[in-house]
């Protein structure tokens, strides 16, 4: 065979024999009849291994050996009857019928086998999460100090509200105990996985806080003092919580081991060569590299989980797949002596190549840490470098079940592990489902490059779309085309980003180079999954359950017949692509005319932000003065992105409690927000730095309201009726300090009353103020419709509406029926947020001219 015909080598989908016609004829190839059909039979015991693991990690121990040595007795008696009963009909006349039936033999006797590693792998594990003496003392709240050995990066989580507070936003790392003093001086060695919580306040060993804890490595061993607590979540490799005190210090008496040093070394390298990039850039790339997430802010990591790209920001197969394509060069001629890619270009032999190759396997597990993870990922990207080497599909699904069998016999906490579920799951969509969609997508004239992207992505979403339901209870309707556009620059973000963790070490300046070519496609994919999120119909809720992800697999199921019917029909597919996009983009003319919501001339709308407040008052076209931020950046900015707010003369913060502050990066996200005006207690400390900070951050003055103070935008004029002047009597608390307003617009009067408490609103109805509270049109129910309301203040305000905030199935009984009937009392109309929805206010108040008054529901 010429040379020239060898270049010529299909990609792994038509590799097969290449054959030389007779005279006169081209010469071509015949795909190879072993790539006609994929080769499943590794995969049933790969499942039976998955289940099996699965279910033992928590059973007893006795019934794991009664079902381990029952599965190996029996296995072993069928494969043995079934190598015998293979060996005696090969010798006789008539084997045709026979070998099938041993074969059926040996392979039952070959499942039981791997059933039986799996019940002793599984039941050995579990066990030693459950036997020490960490749970007992768990169970018994004990405090303790112990030696634990870091197996794991440090990573910050992110505070959540609960109430009218924010929980600290704490340290955590998982670790393993090896030395445990009780309070009697009794001293136990022992190895039990546990998750360290250290709480803002506790200074890091060797001195400093959040930053040091943050910088620890893992295999660095710690002695701490702390409370033990049983682990908060079942099923999880985790034998106690451990919550780290603040004295004695915790103080290292182990450093550190040289791979993890030097790992250390190399990411805080790479940190270092992307310090000058911009936000998003420096944020992202050392995710995509080596799947260090620390400067990952939480509303990007949302972004990214909207737009169904957060498998980017973790180390996967992919980032391997790709290095190893550097290497050896394009599918199908890595081990023809045409070969491309840097190997053969550095002089590198086949068995060279493979020796280097595997060295940078072995070097990217010990960078990205070698947990289960990384271990899973690297398997994985085995499996794609296999397709690339051979070129031969019907080997792929043997390596790919042969890979999860042994990685869940080695570790049989994956088969509970969400993250190696998709993972196998995109992998093997990508092996079975995307070639044949790509072909058919090819045969109806759509480029070669733009068919494997789309069907490949189609593939992975449909397949893993199911298991990110139950996760997120939402799917993404952007989820393709995002993955299709920020696919175009993985590649390149990662091998610059890799050439900048190689250089940092030796030559920051070229790894500043290199970072910053990198900043470019990492800028692109943080872009797109921005935008993806941002658009208004990004995605619908989904049930949240198994139940949910079964029936979304139905309806899966159901369309992909569907969908190959309409290719056959350009007009109809172009006419869905239209609906989709309108019904992704939600034009807001478009959407108001369908939804209703927000209805026409509209002047106050309540968020339904949960348990929380957050109030907009309609400021003309596009602008609205909105008055608290709710608990939830994501509920928050939904609610304004419905109502089309894109610019805000004021932001009102009434107090600093958590559940009307912390929403706060959602409102400025991506809007023009003027100036912040808050309320002068400044308690609690942490939230009313938090608010600040995130001013600062964007450039947003802030002031202080008191009680006189007038202003007007656009149709709007309102007044601060409290707190006074010097805040004389000092209050109670932040809900006695809450900002209250009386506002006016095309004739409604609008009282808010923020969270003020009974002392508070006493005081209110002895103000010069009181007079013009009386019979107001609407009225935001103080506290979310608490018990603690003064009476004669709802008797004097006699609102037409009353309108509450509130959260479903709240813990603290919010609104309080006294409330609610008190209020229905004086005449007012009550509804609530828990069970209408967001509410909108529209009509004219007592002194316009229809009088109508008039509230929608979203």
């Amino acid at each position: 065979m010429s040379r020239a015909t060898d270049r010529a080598a299909p990609g792994p989908a038509a590799v097969g024999r290449s054959v030389r016609a007779g005279p006169g004829r081209r010469t071509g190839t015949v795909p190879a009849r072993q790539d006609a059909r994929a080769d499943l039979r590794l995969v049933p015991p790969a499942l039976a291994v998955w289940a099996t693991a699965a279910l033992a990690l928590d059973a007893p121990p006795g019934w794991t050996a009664a079902v381990a040595v029952v599965c190996l007795v029996a296995g072993a008696i069928l494969l043995g009857l079934g190598r015998a009963r293979t060996r005696a009909v090969t010798e006789s006349t008539d084997a045709t019928s026979a070998l099938p039936s041993a074969w059926r033999r040996a392979s039952a006797g070959a499942l039981l086998l791997c059933v039986a590693g799996a019940t002793a792998s599984a039941g050995l594990h579990g066990a030693d999460v459950r036997r020490g003496p960490v749970p007992a003392l768990a169970r018994a709240y004990a405090t303790v100090t112990a030696e634990v050995e870091l197996t794991g990066d440090p990573w910050a989580a992110r505070p959540r509200v609960r109430g009218d507070h924010a929980t600290p936003a704490a340290v955590l790392v998982r670790g393993e105990v090896r030395r445990v003093e009780q309070g009697d001086g009794t001293v136990v060695t022992t190895r039990s996985p546990v998750l360290m919580a250290v709480d803002t306040g506790v200074p890091a060993p060797g001195g400093g806080g959040r930053e040091r804890w943050l910088g620890l490595l893992p295999s660095t061993r710690l002695r701490v003092s702390g409370r033990l607590a049983p682990a908060t979540a079942g099923g999880d490799r985790v034998a106690a919580l451990l919550r780290v005190r603040e004295r004695p210090v915790p103080v290292v008496v182990g450093e550190p081991s040289g791979p993890q040093r030097l790992a250390g070394r190399l990411r805080a390298g790479l940190r270092e060569a992307t310090d000058g990039l911009p936000e998003d850039a420096r944020a992202l790339l050392p995710g995509l590299v080596v799947g260090d997430t620390s400067r990952i802010t939480p509303e990007l990591d949302e972004a990214f989980e909207a737009t169904d790209l957060a498998h980017t920001l973790a180390v996967s197969g992919s980032n391997l797949t790709i290095l190893l394509a550097l290497l050896i060069g394009p599918p199908g001629l890595a081990q023809r002596t045409e070969r491309r890619g840097l190997a053969p270009r550095l002089g590198l032999s086949l068995r060279a190549t493979a020796l280097f190759a595997s060295a940078l396997t072995l070097g990217f597990v010990v960078v990205c840490r070698p947990d289960p993870s990384v271990l899973r990922a690297a398997a994985c990207g085995a499996v794609a470098l296999l397709a690339l080497a051979t070129g031969r599909r019907r080997s792929l699904v043997p390596a790919l079940a042969t890979a999860v069998l042994l990685l869940v016999l080695y570790d049989p906490w994956l088969a509970r592990s969400y993250g190696f579920l998709l993972s196998v799951l995109a992998t093997g969509s990508l092996l079975l489902l995307a070639p044949g969609w790509g072909e058919a997508l090819r045969r109806r004239g759509v480029p070669e490059r733009l068919a494997e992207g789309l069907a490949a992505a189609a593939a992975a979403q449909a397949v893993c779309g199911p298991v990110v339901a139950v996760l997120s209870a939402r799917v993404s309707l952007v989820a393709v085309p995002c993955n299709l556009l920020a696919e175009i620059a993985v590649a390149p973000a990662t091998v610059l980003g890799f050439g900048a963790l190689a250089a940092a070490p030796v030559a920051m300046p070229a790894a500043k180079v290199l970072a910053w070519c990198a900043g470019w496609p990492a800028g692109w994919i943080a872009g797109i999954a921005r935008t993806g999120a941002g658009l208004p119909g990004a995605g619908v809720d989904w049930p949240g359950s198994w139940a949910g992800a079964l029936l979304l697999a139905g309806v899966t199921v159901a369309v992909v017949p569907l969908g190959r019917r309409l290719l056959r029909h350009p007009w109809w597919c172009g006419v869905l692509g239209v609906l989709l996009v309108l019904l992704v983009v939600r034009p807001a003319p478009l959407a108001r005319v369908v939804t209703g919501w927000p209805p026409p001339g509209w002047r106050l709308a309540m968020c339904d932000v949960g348990q929380g407040d957050a109030t907009v008052l309609a400021a003309g076209a596009g602008t609205g003065v909105v008055v608290d931020a709710g608990p939830d950046p994501a509920l928050v900015d939904h609610c304004l992105r419905q109502l089309g707010i894109t610019r805000i003369p004021l932001l009102v913060l009434t107090h600093f409690h958590a559940d009307h502050v912390a929403g706060l990066p959602g409102v400025l996200r991506g809007r023009e927000v003027a100036q912040i005006e808050t309320t002068g207690f400044q308690e609690p400390a942490d939230q009313a730095e938090f608010v600040r900070r995130q001013a600062a951050e964007h450039r947003v003055p802030v002031t202080r309201a008191v009680a006189g103070e007038r202003r007007r935008t656009g149709p709007l004029d309102w007044r601060v009726l409290w707190p006074p002047p010097g805040q004389a009597p000092e209050p109670d608390g932040p809900n006695d300090a809450s900002v209250a307003l009386l506002v006016r617009s095309a004739g409604l009067r609008m009282l808010l009353l923020g969270d003020l408490e009974p002392p508070a609103q006493q005081e209110l109805l002895r103000s010069p103020a009181a007079a013009e509270m009386a019979h107001v049109d609407v009225l935001k129910v103080a506290h979310h419709g608490s018990a603690y309301q003064d009476p004669q203040l709802l008797r004097l305000a006699a609102p037409r509406v009353a309108l509450i905030s509130c959260g479903v199935d709240n813990p603290y009984g919010h609104p309080a029926p006294g409330t609610v009937a008190e209020l229905r009392a004086v005449g007012a109309v009550v509804l609530r947020t828990d069970r209408d929805g967001a509410l909108a206010v529209t009509g004219g108040g007592t002194g316009g001219e229809a009088g109508e008054l008039r509230v929608a529901r979203d």
